[in-house]
């Protein structure tokens, strides 16, 4: 049965010669699997629609297994994105980590939503890492984690001086600090904007500008936390900080 769909390109695997299995995170299903037969011959039809990080609408023919991708139509190839090695290391890491995260055919359309915003803003020239920390804490429902970021997770005070507790899985107060002697210290800026990304509409992003400082706090404290409870080692993101400090040498 042939369906159209839109969809955002997050997986490509090579299968023989000349096939790809295109993993598509789309609008109406969710994540799904195609053949896409010949894509990897260059005067292919499918060959440009096949490219990772590509959004557009694709003609599949759906059955109980792997589908098969019949043709489609580019609504953006994120050609900034893909032009740029830093870029390139961001957008990756995103959609693996969405691969990772979901499951297939589970159809969410905000998620969807909030992968295609999240690469677009990318695409648009929006600070990279600000986009990446945003899309890090937006996935950790999707992951079943829910931090506490709205009170002190042990007194359940609102008021006060926060820190950051990975054993105690969120905001720590100054009356409480005594009960972590791990956690991290951490700017009142860092504190509104994991509150901040975590609960705020993407599509309400302006120009976030972030310090340095607050942006090594708010990695250091994402990281600490998926490194404890997501259970997930991503190539893309070991890439990502090898990358990373190699900018900082520049």
């Amino acid at each position: 049965m042939l369906q159209k769909c839109e969809g955002i390109v997050i997986r490509t695997t090579d299968y023989g010669e000349t096939n790809k299995i295109v993993t598509i995170y789309t609008r109406e299903w969710g994540k799904i699997g195609v053949m896409a037969r010949g894509a990897k011959k260059p005067n292919s039809r499918l060959s440009s629609i096949s490219q990772l990080f590509t959004y557009g609408y694709f003609l599949v023919q759906r059955g109980t297994g792997l589908g098969s991708m019949q043709q489609g139509e580019i609504i953006t190839s994120m050609r900034s994105i893909t032009e740029d090695l830093f870029l390139t290391a961001y957008a990756s890491y995103i959609v693996e980590l969405t691969d990772k995260c979901t499951e297939e055919k589970k159809p969410n359309p905000f998620h969807f939503e909030l992968l295609y915003q999240t690469l677009n803003y990318m695409n648009e020239g929006f600070d990279p890492d600000v986009l990446m920390n945003i899309y890090e804490m937006k996935m950790l429902n999707v992951l079943g984690l829910y931090p506490t970021l709205n009170q002190c997770s042990v007194c359940g005070n609102t008021d006060g001086h926060f820190s950051f507790s990975i054993r105690e899985g969120g905001f720590i107060c100054h009356r409480c600090i005594g009960k972590d002697p791990y956690h991290f210290k951490i700017t009142p800026a860092t504190v509104k904007l994991l509150r901040l990304f975590y609960y705020m509409d993407l599509s309400r992003l302006g120009n976030i500008s972030v310090k340095d400082q607050t942006k090594a706090e708010l990695k250091q404290v994402i990281s600490a936390y998926y490194d404890e409870y997501s259970g997930l080692h991503l190539k893309t993101k070991k890439f990502l900080d090898s990358m990373d400090k190699f900018r900082h040498m520049l």
